[in-house]
């Protein structure tokens, strides 16, 4: 066996540095996704990315198991090989019709999906414009494509023009961004990117991963709240956080979806979901379409914590609607510390550490739910000023 010192050297390395990390062991709360049991304790889920509270829907339940005893419990194999069930193709047909585009095609996850399509439309002699914040997904799908990977600072709009001019003679040009920013929870300015982009003729690639099922008027995302979707040219989105199952998609042009078909390797190379999985995103779709006040209701919620953050002079970052609320608080042991007093108080919320975010930005990233009820945010918020004001003093 190849001597493995070199790694248990660099984990050490890891742990002086506060920035090892370790799977836990949790279990969602049968009855509400607000909740979570670890260590037998039930404790406020602040790290979950289930934002309109569906990981639980009795309606998804019931048609995941229809899907179970009607197509079995695996695809068995690629889609390419074996085929779609009959669920992927109703899925992908309301994809479409939801975001207005003429085609939508399913692929297993968020990172597989980023990957997949970046890596298809991009290739030598191509340039990719990227957002410095843009989720490690994106930043992979590029690398892989083996096209020019340019940065542009975060969310600047002028150093990001000057780069489109300095690569206008580039085969072809991609603007690619997240709508919401994972870790932020800011918004790109997608208007004045569609501008950008038509004034230089370039592509643009949007992953609706954070904003889908929260933004727009029946959950498409930003882009439709904005009003700018029709300008979009890849419309990127998951089901594994709003939509609280499992998988994601791109919708756009028949064209765009027949081309990923034929050249996304982790869609050509994979097993499919499993019809179940694919049965339950369709019954989420219906549902984050008609109960729009699960949206309305973690928004109006994001804004009164933040509010309440702000009062207690604790700054925050990001859109002020955003159910992703981070606190910045420096260090990497600052932020460990922190999120371990949270436990103390039965709330989960875990420290994002570099790589994840810059040095010196490490964080505690409080993402809310449609699930959390208002006397539940409430003893968050009296615990984390008491917390924080307790720091302050300690810091002094």
């Amino acid at each position: 066996m190849m001597n493995q010192a070199w790694m248990a050297e660099q984990l050490e390395e890891l742990k002086l540095q506060s920035q090892f990390r370790k799977i836990p062991t949790a279990q969602l709360a049968s009855e509400a996704s607000g909740q979570l049991i670890r260590n037998g304790q039930a404790m406020l889920n602040m790290s979950s990315n289930d934002y309109l509270g569906l990981s639980h829907h009795s309606a998804i339940a019931a048609a995941m198991e229809e899907s179970l005893q009607a197509d079995g419990v695996g695809a068995g194999a690629s889609r390419l090989i074996t085929g779609s069930s009959a669920p992927y193709a109703k899925l992908e047909a309301a994809l479409a019709s939801w975001h207005g585009c003429e085609a939508a095609l399913v692929f297993g996850n968020g990172y597989m999906c980023n990957l997949g399509t970046i890596a298809a439309l991009a290739g030598r002699g191509d340039v990719v414009l990227s957002d410095r914040l843009n989720h490690a997904s994106i930043v992979d799908g590029i690398q892989l494509s083996r096209a020019e990977h340019v940065r542009y600072r975060h969310l600047d709009l002028g150093h990001l023009e000057s780069l489109l001019i300095k690569h206008r003679d580039a085969r072809r040009i991609w603007i690619v961004t997240d709508a919401i920013f994972s870790m932020d929870g800011d918004a790109a300015p997608l208007q004045e990117l569609v501008a950008l982009k038509q004034r230089y003729g370039a592509g643009l690639i949007v992953d609706e991963a954070h904003s889908g099922g929260i933004y727009g008027p029946q959950g498409q995302g930003l882009a439709a709240e904005l009003g700018v979707a029709h300008a979009i040219d890849v419309h990127i989105g998951t089901f594994g956080k709003a939509f609280g199952v499992y998988g994601a998609y791109v919708a756009g042009s028949a064209t765009l979806c027949n081309w990923l078909t034929n050249k996304a390797r982790p869609l050509i190379y994979s097993t499919a979901l499993p019809p179940s999985v694919v049965a339950g995103t369709l019954s989420a779709l219906g549902i984050v379409q008609r109960e729009r006040w699960r949206s309305e209701r973690v928004r109006m919620a994001a804004q009164r914590f933040r509010s309440s953050l702000a009062e207690a002079e604790i700054p925050t970052i990001g859109r002020s609607d955003c159910p992703i609320v981070p606190v910045i608080l420096g260090s990497s042991e600052s932020a460990l510390r922190f999120s371990q007093q949270l436990e103390q108080h039965q709330i989960l919320a875990a420290a994002i550490r570099p790589p994840t975010v810059p040095g010196h930005t490490s964080r505690i990233r409080f993402s809310l739910s449609a699930a959390h009820s208002e006397l539940e945010l409430n003893q968050a918020l009296q615990a984390i000023i008491q917390m924080a004001k307790e720091k302050e003093h300690t810091d002094e």
